[in-house]
């Protein structure tokens, strides 16, 4: 699987940038080269130089160690809400698949009433009663995009019910729960993995929307969004302040775009026959 994962060179680069991101989130302490809450007053809105690669912000900040910092909040929270998404959808669409019926009927009209509310202005509206916390807002994303999971697993369940296997750990006896623990998720997991790397592109977008209007998480603890608010005032004289976050964004996003599509022509058993 990796063999066939490296010789696709979109793929390849997706998981090369990926690895950079964890790299550079992991060894923030290290390769910052000043604490991102540090003042510098003779160095306000100072442009990229020597001594600050990426310049500061209007307080006399770091850019490059607020941006590797800012980077763990971003992989936290697109992996915690990715989780938490994964796991309400993953058991509410195993349970749908599996018994059908009525179980079937009231799940998926649930699940179609949450789809029918803009998902964004949801997490607004959510947001705006709750502490724009980093907790709670890993917690909103979570719990308003597993719709998508839970319909994947469904469908993935529903074709394998009636498979032999199946068919064959029911007539032993075993429990339901066992037969979805033991045999059914197991073999409905590959596209909820790759559909949970996609995932967490969406969620690290929708928390640098978030941080840049203003709710999502709280200076001073950096993220690419918050900093991004801070260049929208002095666009004009600082244009660091909104290029370097908005480029992080993209090719982060771009990254686990890549390499979920990649996983996803990997993992495909129909597109490997090609």
């Amino acid at each position: 699987m990796l063999r066939r994962l490296l010789r696709n060179p979109l793929a390849a680069a997706g998981g090369l940038i990926v690895l950079a991101l964890f790299a550079a989130a992991a060894g923030a302490p290290w390769l910052a080269p000043y604490d991102p809450s540090d003042f510098d007053a003779a160095y306000v809105l100072d442009g990229p130089s020597v001594r600050h690669l990426l310049g500061t912000d209007g307080l006399g900040r770091d850019v490059l160690s607020r941006m590797l910092f800012g980077a763990r909040v971003s992989l936290m929270v697109g992996f915690v809400s990715v989780g938490i998404a994964s796991l309400v959808g993953v058991t509410l669409g195993a349970v749908a698949g599996y018994f059908r019926g009525v179980v079937d009927t009231v799940l998926m009209r649930f699940v179609d009433v949450m789809l029918t509310f803009p998902t964004f202005f949801l997490i607004l509206a959510v947001i705006a009663y709750l502490d724009a916390s980093i907790w709670n807002i890993m917690l909103v994303i979570g719990l308003t995009s597993w719709m998508g999971v839970c319909r994947l697993v469904r469908a993935e369940v529903l074709s394998l019910r009636e498979r032999d296997f199946l068919v064959a750990a029911e007539a032993l006896g075993m429990k339901p729960s066992r037969v979805i623990l033991r045999h059914a998720l197991p073999n409905a997991m590959a596209p909820v993995f790759v559909a949970g790397i996609l995932g967490v592109a969406g969620a690290i977008l929708v928390e640098s929307a978030l941080s840049f209007l203003g709710i999502g998480v709280q200076p001073p603890q950096p993220s690419w969004g918050n900093i991004l608010t801070e260049g929208k005032s002095t666009l004009g004289v600082a244009w660091w302040l909104s290029v370097c976050p908005g480029l992080a964004i993209l090719i982060t996003v771009l990254g686990y775009n890549l390499l979920g599509e990649g996983l996803r022509d990997v993992l495909d058993p129909r597109l490997r026959a090609r």
